[in-house]
């Protein structure tokens, strides 16, 4: 086959409307299965009337390319919409028949024929746009989008010269919008003429409230009848009660003779106004066609969209390839009745798996049990896949191609031919007979009924091998008990039913493969109040074979009643066990979670016990340190001391080896003590790697100044250095293992192209240690130091946000840079 838009034959716009042809046994069977009613509830997703008019002629394709490439762009249109969840196609004029006008020589079409030209326009460069948008992903809908024109130049020229109430605007010519000038300054004035002239009429000859009016269009005045002798002019009209005559004044004839050709000129000016337009149309009007049609195609993929995702549709496998013996040529998973999903009716889902050799499926089980529900949704979802329509069915549904569709179901009688209901069915078996072939399906209900019992049997078998034997699949429904024994004799015929709840005497609606159902007409009799001696004989009338299938259908029907109660509380049971299982699996962790929480804060207690020890031992030792060089102790006394020192010290960081475990979190460290540093020392950071003068010191805070730039770093991140220091300096206490950064840094008294550099270092540090921010002085000045820290900040990743300090953080002399990675 060609590749039209969606896969469908290659002809143009007439493949957009063209479905396979139905003979007239096909259109029954569409008619019985109430397949129109369910193309209507789908048109009336669709936003336009030729997109509904598209979705009623929707039938089912006759070749399997053709199926796969309407379903194909159906589903993209899904995608779409799942994409675009808002989306709707927009106003979609049915435009068809002023086109093939509009393609006649000679023709005009009227303004409002020419505002459907331009919505059509609109909605053809709207839809085009929005099918485009995702190519790559859903390359059907792109292509379909092809045959959408895009005419902006027409489309501008039909809006500039169209009103929106349907006439023609000033704008469409300037001969047009001089004309109307013209008459509205010519009406204006003879009206104010007219009111000035009422107004000086003798009180005698005014009409009360009487005003300047319309008649035959002409201006007029009301004036008494009794006046009309002296007003003179010619008189237009009259009021009902004829004591009052419009009259057009002899001061108001010539001015309305003036504005009469204007209007006349209007009207000519109009009418060339629409030719024109009309012939710029003209060499379009083919094209628009196939646009209209490509439009209302797009609109019908709209609304079976739009319905498949209202009931939930998967899209199915349609195939006529795997004829293969064994394998699974038609599997419905969890399948529905479309009217019932459409009637909003609860739809027991149904699974059913066929394999090649299977070729009847015969439905028992008793009246009102759902056997031709059944039938008619087997039927209805194989022509609604065929036609491209989404059906209401699961994912790993994969039907066959059926070529002819055939359907006797319900009572066919016919007076005017002179046919019983069993003469009925016997006319369509026959055509089903002669028609029918292995790409055919067959729906059959009540076979063999209407008629004699044992004759209606054995004519049901035959043409049930006989169906068999022809290939294809037939769905037949029957209450004959001989045609149950039918698939113990025949492989290609299949027995099913529908369960039925014999506890409260109703059906399940569920589908059972591979046997067949009671009728249960005498249970159902007995519930309905029938009078026991009446059954009791009716039972005893039942043959000996009879009885004994029904015995052994109901035995067969408790076993499996009770398998599936067993099954149902197996699973409850394996429920129950599963979440046992994971509540005992929570607690078990919450418990290891609570315990490691606890042994981690008896750690952390016993650690800040020995931090502060150490921190007592550091003062204790440089007291005893001062203490010594102040007495000028031997040297045996100082290194007895030292080692005193040392061992102290030793015990305290062993004691907290050991409280430690890799991965705690560990304590800020505590600073060292009191006196190891004074103003006027050299030290070092640890942090910036920078060495100055120690310019004060704010308890566990010290302004360091290295390079003209004066740091805020805590006491802990500075390390003495040099010949000032004390005697503490010349035997250091151990690195802490943490160091604490900066988080201020003071860049008064630098030039602006010294900045960036110390700037750079000073974020380095703060980053690498975490810090939330970094607050940085620049002085308020001229500005251009704050000028060049907001562009390092502003062109530095790390840094998230920078901003002008706050009241209590120093104002507009300080700039504050936040970290992205604080918080993380």
């Amino acid at each position: 086959m060609g590749g039209g838009c969606d896969g469908l034959p290659d002809d143009g716009v007439a493949s957009l409307n063209r479905r396979s042809l139905t003979g007239g046994s096909e259109q029954h069977a569409l008619a019985v299965l109430e397949y129109p009613r369910v193309l209507d509830r789908i048109a009336g997703f669709a936003s336009s009337g030729p997109g509904r008019a598209d979705v009623l002629a929707l039938r089912p394709w006759r070749e399997t390319e053709a199926v796969e490439a309407a379903l194909a762009v159906a589903d993209e249109m899904v995608g779409l919409l799942l994409r675009l969840e808002q989306w709707t196609p927009p106003p979609i004029p049915d435009a068809e028949p002023l086109l093939r006008k509009a393609g006649v020589d000679g023709a005009v079409l009227d303004a409002d024929q020419l505002g459907r030209v331009s919505e059509l326009l609109r909605a053809s460069r709207v839809v085009r746009a929005d099918l485009r948008k995702f190519s790559a992903e859903l390359p059907r809908l792109a292509a379909l989008s092809e045959l959408m024109v895009r005419l902006p130049d027409l489309e501008a020229r039909l809006d500039r010269s169209l009103d929106p109430n349907g006439g023609l605007s000033d704008g469409a010519s300037s001969d047009l919008r001089r004309i109307r000038k013209s008459l509205r300054s010519g009406r204006s004035a003879l009206v104010r003429r007219l009111e000035r002239y009422v107004s000086q009429l003798p009180e005698r000859l005014q009409v009360p409230d009487g005003s300047v009016t319309l008649r035959a269009g002409r201006y007029c005045v009301p004036v008494r009848r009794e006046g009309m002798s002296q007003v003179g002019g010619i008189v237009h009209d009259e009021s009902a009660t004829h004591r009052t005559l419009f009259v057009e004044p002899p001061e108001a004839i010539e001015a309305m003779n003036r504005i009469a050709e204007l209007e006349r000129e209007e009207v000519r000016e109009i009418q060339r106004v629409l030719r024109d337009l009309t012939e710029a149309v003209r060499p379009q009007s083919e094209t628009l066609v196939a646009s209209l049609g490509a439009l209302a195609h797009a609109d019908s993929l709209f609304a079976r969209a739009r319905y498949a995702l209202e009931h939930g549709g998967c899209r199915p496998v349609v195939t006529s390839d795997d004829r293969t013996a064994g394998s699974v040529v038609y599997r419905a998973v969890d399948a529905r009745h479309p009217l019932l999903d459409i009637a909003g009716e609860p739809a027991v889902p149904f699974h059913l798996d066929l394999e090649s050799d299977e070729r009847v499926l015969l439905i028992s089980g008793p009246n009102a049990g759902g056997k031709t529900v059944l039938l008619k949704a087997i039927g209805l979802l194989s022509a609604m896949s065929q036609s491209g329509i989404i059906p209401p069915v699961g994912e790993g549904t994969r039907l066959p191609l059926f070529r002819t569709f055939h359907a006797i179901i319900g009572d066919e009688q016919s007076i005017q031919a002179s046919l019983s209901t069993f003469s009925a069915q016997v006319e369509g078996l026959r055509q089903i007979l002669e028609e029918a072939d292995g790409n055919s399906l067959v729906l059959i209900d009540e076979l063999g009924g209407n008629t004699d019992p044992a004759e209606g049997g054995a004519l049901a078998g035959a043409i049930l091998l006989r169906l068999a034997a022809q290939g294809g699949l037939s769905v037949v429904t029957t209450h004959l008990g001989e045609l149950k024994d039918l698939a113990a004799q025949e492989t290609s015929i299949v027995n099913a039913s529908l369960q039925f709840d014999t506890g409260a005497m109703r059906p399940t609606f569920r589908l059972l493969r591979d046997r067949p159902g009671r009728s249960y007409a005498l249970e159902i009799a007995r519930r309905l109040g029938l009078p026991e001696d009446i059954l009791s004989m009716a039972q005893s009338r039942l043959t000996g074979g009879e009885r004994r299938v029904e015995a052994l259908l109901g035995e067969l029907e408790e076993r499996a009643a009770e398998v599936d109660r067993l099954a149902v509380e197996a699973r409850l049971a394996a429920k129950r066990t599963s979440e046992t299982e994971q509540v005992l699996d929570e607690t078990a962790e919450r418990l290891g979670r609570r315990e490691k929480e606890i042994e981690r804060e008896a750690r952390k207690k016993v650690e800040e016990y020995l931090l502060s020890a150490r921190g007592a031992v550091e003062e204790e030792v440089e007291r005893l340190r001062h203490t010594a060089a102040s007495a000028s102790a031997d040297p045996s006394g100082a290194a007895a001391l030292d080692t005193a020192v040392r061992e102290a010290r030793a015990a305290v960081e062993k004691s907290l080896r050991e409280v430690r475990k890799p991965g705690d979190e560990q304590p800020a460290p505590a600073p060292p003590a009191p006196g190891l540093l004074v103003v006027g020392d050299r030290a070092r950071s640890r942090s910036l790697a920078v060495e100055g003068e120690v310019l004060e010191i704010r308890g566990e805070e010290a302004v360091l100044e290295a390079g003209g730039l004066r740091f805020t770093l805590t006491v802990a991140d500075l390390e003495p250095i040099g010949q000032a220091s004390r005697i503490a300096m010349r035997q250091p206490a151990p690195p802490l293992p943490d160091i604490a950064p900066a988080t201020e840094i003071d860049m008064r008294g630098l030039r602006v192209d010294e900045i960036e550099a110390v700037l750079s270092q000073g974020l380095d540090a703060a980053f690498v240690n975490d810090v939330p921010f970094l607050r940085i002085i620049h002085g308020k000045g001229t500005g251009a130091l704050r000028q060049e820290v907001g562009r390092v900040l502003a062109g530095d990743t790390r840094v998230r946000a920078h901003r002008i300090g706050g009241f209590q953080e120093g104002g507009s002399g300080v700039t504050v840079a936040e970290f992205g990675n604080a918080g993380d």
